[in-house]
């Protein structure tokens, strides 16, 4: 249906639920735009990764902030976690040696995957994270990458805006034929 829950921390935590009218997508075509200085660095092979080894902990480590609060609660980890084991979403960890150097996570419904956040405790490792992942989607043939809100690390990239009325469009387009959402479900 086009949203995505956030807490929010003024609010005591309360969390709510958001569509964006201008919509932040990650193109997965040859669109997405690798910069040349990321590109050298990345052919020094300089991580490991893998998918759903370390989601909890992915998921923590993206709601450290060194300035103030986040959206990432100790509720939303839990319901994200319960996704993770219905195989509803995954993640991405970047290893420098034994060391969990970067990753990032997100859901994941029919061939869209829904950003929701990425970190790093080594330089570059969130951006190779999101290298690893559009290779992921595309060899899975994933249509769609929602990032929710642009930022200017992911406009390096050739993320852009679209408008919600385009975003349904593709969105639609993504999800199983005939997918609707189970409303009624307790979590």
């Amino acid at each position: 249906m086009g949203y995505f829950p956030m807490a929010h921390p003024e609010l005591n935590n309360r969390i709510m639920w958001h569509r964006p009218v201008m919509r932040g997508i990650i193109p997965i075509d040859e669109n997405f735009h690798i910069p040349e200085n990321l590109k050298r660095f990345l052919k020094k092979e300089p991580f490991s990764y893998t998918i759903n080894t370390q989601f909890r902990q992915v998921m923590e480590k993206c709601a450290e902030r060194k300035h103030g609060s986040t959206w990432i609660t100790e509720e939303i980890i839990q319901a994200y976690c319960e996704l993770n084991e219905r195989e509803l979403a995954l993640s991405i960890e970047a290893w420098k040696g034994n060391e969990l150097a970067g990753g990032l996570y997100g859901v994941c419904i029919g061939r869209a995957f829904f950003g929701e956040s990425m970190f790093h405790s080594v330089t570059n490792a969130s951006k190779a994270s999101l290298v690893f992942l559009v290779d992921y989607l595309r060899k899975n043939n994933y249509t769609l990458l929602d990032s929710q809100y642009l930022n200017h690390h992911l406009l390096q990239f050739g993320a852009h805006e679209i408008p919600d009325r385009e975003y349904m469009k593709k969105l639609k387009n993504a999800l199983p034929k005939g997918y609707r959402p189970k409303l009624n479900e307790s979590h």
